[in-house]
């Protein structure tokens, strides 16, 4: 597996069902909701103070649409965003 270093988040996407009300999305969007695989350690502020990240492996979050580099990984596909890409963690 691949550990992300500083404040990455390695994040799989949660595909989203692509039948609408109108019929099927022929301009299909990627979704902008995945589950957290891995974090990085976090960072530090220009004092030296580490900065944990805030989302934990297993959380579902919600991440800017055009944000992150995607990668795969033994045939599977991920997204790294930095933490700051990170809008919100969905309970």
């Amino acid at each position: 597996m691949m550990k992300p270093l500083n404040d990455n988040v390695l994040v799989e996407r949660i595909e989203r069902d692509s039948v609408s009300k109108g019929g099927p999305d022929t301009a299909k969007e990627k979704p902008a909701q995945g589950i957290v695989v891995a974090v990085g350690p976090g960072k530090r502020d220009k004092a030296g103070k580490h900065i944990e990240i805030d989302a934990k492996c297993g959380e579902k979050v919600l991440f800017g649409k055009y944000s992150g580099t995607e990668v795969k990984i033994d045939e599977d596909a991920y997204i790294i965003v930095k933490q700051s890409d990170i809008l919100a963690i969905i309970k």
